[in-house]
């Protein structure tokens, strides 16, 4: 039975739902979870799973995938999880109540963790992880500096229950803080209490969510809207995917309640469609919230109506600004709209709206089943609580984490992360050079610093910002001025070109950039690419314009030294721009077999036969035939 055809004000027992579960799972003595984000699933994990059902069949045992509330007989239970963070090491495969984590397993080890540790009791060590410079094999999480250094609240469920069973959501106290929101707490009071514990949104600007919620709840009207921003678009963050993927109901129950906050009876999620497994599952929460009537007419036995709606996105980067998804959500192409009014007073259809982003939802039930001293007990006082973060990059943990604001860069990177790698993936000691963080809104951190607290307020004071999370981690042989051309690119292309400054400031600063990176720019264009990128921070309509210079301008700042050999030296000092080059001769690795000056175009190479040649770097023009031609790899710099 659906909501709609539920009788109104019928109540949900959420207490003896939760009872019913636990019973019923108690059941199954063993639980096998396997990670199913999108990382280990392109990793192979619905093959792992597969293997499971048909090894554990093979060895006489009986499986579950679901749990029933029938009483049948069954060994141990097969359940997949969505993103457990440590995508470095997926597939993930853990066992319980043991507590065993298996890192990137493959199909083919299945039928030995059957026999040894679901029949044997044994561990299989090779499937440990290992730690990378002692060597010393981990047995579970507990053991793992990975996740022994974070502080996981959003992410604490991602890897633990089936994203797509409701009922295991409840039985974890799912859907009571909606509840309490709806039957003990005013509107007023849901936003007092989300204001108290100093919640401040996860998506990039960090205005304070109860302030968010009570200006909207004070605007006059029956008609409001709750959006959730699921379009996540910069380089290398997954944070909100994860969240979509693994713990879904969360952010629903997080909707819901902004919904009491202000009064709205309807709610959009807005997902990105190359997120289609956080689509699919985010759209299966929904219909199960529906049809146990947790969603839809008489919630919680009150006269309180509320109904979600998920839609795709069409792949537009500045749809992540909020007037903008507006837009796109009423079926106009997504372009941001000057401010005010806000989306607070005229939002969606010209009604009041609430807009969070997905990680800002999945916070808010935390804060009113733990409590709001509580919630403010983690962090720092202008930035309390927890924050997830895509580490990525030269950095030998990759994967999705969460720390208290607060904590350093350098715990950040060299603890949880393990450390600085070189290009091959093997750690390196001396290897850190920067962080770029918050993605093309971001800007760039150095090793001075590594002991800065990440929070809203000590990024915006050395020129960065905490952005959606994304965390890049670059080694020596980055080089920065192409670093910042890429952001510059990508925020080019996705601009809408709506404003002036926007649309021809970013093909300005993208055309200085590669004048740089090709050897034809001066000390002056230094100067104009940075009086242009201030003006275009300056002077642009929405958040897309006014922050795509910040990678620039943070790489100009810290990177300067850089720049200058680019422009003064035609050097690249990391050897990755390829204009920049400078090739030439081993000479103890030159036969001397004249080849390279034989086919060299411009007669840039000289020497005699069966002696070391020598390349003249005013003629050569970096064509790289000699490279090519060389059978000896005497060539270097190409």
């Amino acid at each position: 039975m659906s909501a709609r055809e539920r009788a109104p004000h019928q109540t949900v027992d959420l207490e003896a739902m939760a009872r019913a579960y636990e019973a019923a799972a108690g059941r199954y003595p063993r639980r096998v979870v396997v990670c199913a984000g999108t990382g280990c699933v392109a990793n192979g994990a619905h093959a792992v799973i597969q293997a499971f059902v048909e090894q554990i069949a093979a060895a006489g045992l009986n499986v579950t995938t679901e749990v029933r509330a029938e009483a049948h007989d069954a060994d141990l239970r097969l359940s997949k999880s969505g993103c457990q963070g440590f995508c470095q090491q997926g597939p993930l495969v853990t066992i319980e109540p043991e507590g065993i984590l298996y890192t990137r397993v493959k199909p083919e080890d299945v039928a030995q963790i059957v026999q040894e540790t679901l029949i044997g009791g044994k561990v299989v060590e090779r499937l440990l992880y290992a730690e990378p410079v002692t060597g010393q094999r981990c047995h579970g999480t507990a053991d793992i500096p990975f996740y022994t250094r974070q502080r996981r609240t959003v992410l604490r469920a991602c890897g633990a229950l089936d994203p797509e069973d409701i009922l295991e959501y409840i039985s974890r106290g799912g859907y009571a803080a909606a509840r309490r929101a709806y039957t003990e707490l005013s509107p007023q009071a849901v936003c007092e209490e989300v204001t108290f514990a100093g919640l401040r949104g996860r998506g990039g600007g960090g205005f304070p969510t109860g302030r968010k919620w009570d200006l909207t709840r004070k605007q006059p009207g029956p008609k409001k809207y709750v959006i959730c921003n699921g379009d996540e678009g910069d380089p290398g963050a997954f944070m909100d995917r994860s969240v979509m993927e693994g713990h879904p109901h969360s952010v629903i129950e997080g909707m819901m309640i902004a919904a009491r906050a202000i009064g709205a009876d309807e709610g959009v999620v807005y997902v990105r469609a190359e997120y289609p497994l956080a689509v699919r599952r985010i759209r299966k929460a929904v219909a199960d919230a529906e049809q146990m009537g947790l969603l839809g007419d008489g919630l919680f036995g009150t006269e309180h109506s509320f109904r979600e709606e998920v839609m795709e996105g069409a792949g537009a980067f500045v749809c992540g600004e909020e007037t903008a998804l507006i837009a796109s959500i009423e079926g106009k192409r997504g372009m941001p709209m000057p401010k005010p009014p806000f989306p607070a007073q005229s939002g969606l259809f010209g009604k009041p709206t609430v807009i969070n982003n997905v990680e800002t939802l999945a916070m808010v039930p935390l804060i009113l089943t733990e409590g709001a001293v509580a919630f403010r007990s983690v962090g720092t006082e202008n930035s309390p609580g927890t924050k997830t973060f895509a580490l990525t990059g030269h950095v030998a943990n990759t994967g999705l984490i969460e720390v208290p604001f607060g904590t350093s860069l350098r715990e950040v990177v060299h603890h949880i992360g393990g450390g600085v790698t070189d290009d091959a993936g093997h750690p390196t000691s001396q290897g850190f050079k920067a962080v770029q963080i918050g993605g093309p809104s971001g800007g760039c951190l150095t090793e001075d610093h590594l002991d800065l607290p990440l929070d809203f307020d000590s990024l915006r004071s050395v020129g960065a910002m905490v952005g959606s999370g994304g965390l890049v981690v670059m080694n020596k042989q980055t080089c920065m001025v192409s670093v910042a051309r890429f952001f510059m690119r990508f925020t080019q292309t996705e601009s809408c070109g709506k404003c002036v400054l926007c649309r021809e400031g970013t093909k300005q600063m993208l055309a200085l950039l590669d004048d740089i990176t090709e050897g034809r720019a001066t000390l002056e264009t230094l100067d104009l690419l940075e009086k242009v990128a201030k003006a275009v921070q300056k002077g642009s309509l929405c958040g897309l314009g006014k922050t795509a210079p910040n990678p620039v301008l943070s790489t100009l700042r810290y990177f300067r030294a850089e720049y200058e050999a680019h422009v003064v030296q035609k050097r690249c000092p990391a050897g990755q721009c390829k204009a920049l080059r400078v090739p030439s001769i081993d000479a103890a690795l030159c036969k001397g077999c004249t080849l390279c000056a034989r086919k060299c175009p411009v007669g840039a190479i000289s020497g005699q036969k069966k002696e070391a040649h020598w390349i003249d770097p005013d003629k050569c023009t970096r064509c790289g035939v000699c490279a090519q031609s060389c059978k000896f790899g005497a060539v270097t710099g190409v």
